[in-house]
């Protein structure tokens, strides 16, 4: 015999709210760090070299970090090959 459980809803889910962030990238960097220029756009610097994609996935986790999210709430949307970059991050 087998118990089903009703699944209930979270009435304490948490909101995500959508911030655009223009990046500016600096691969190949002696240090890894963030520059806050304005509200909406900051320097990134990586060691990760700008091949394969190894320096976009640097900037994300490095952004993950700075905003204190999971990786995978950092979206790379424009800047794919180029060092002007545009990230979407889900903050709460």
């Amino acid at each position: 015999m087998v118990f089903l459980r009703p699944c209930g809803l979270r009435t304490d889910a948490v909101k995500l709210k959508n911030m655009k962030i223009f990046v500016k990238a600096k691969p190949f960097a002696k240090e890894e760090k963030i520059e806050k220029i304005s509200e909406t756009n900051f320097v990134v610097w990586v060691k990760e070299p700008p091949i394969k994609g190894k320096a976009n996935r640097a900037i994300t986790k490095a952004l993950a970090s700075h905003f204190n999210v999971a990786p995978s709430q950092v979206n790379l949307i424009s800047g794919f090959s180029s060092k002007q970059k545009v990230f979407e991050v889900l903050v709460e």
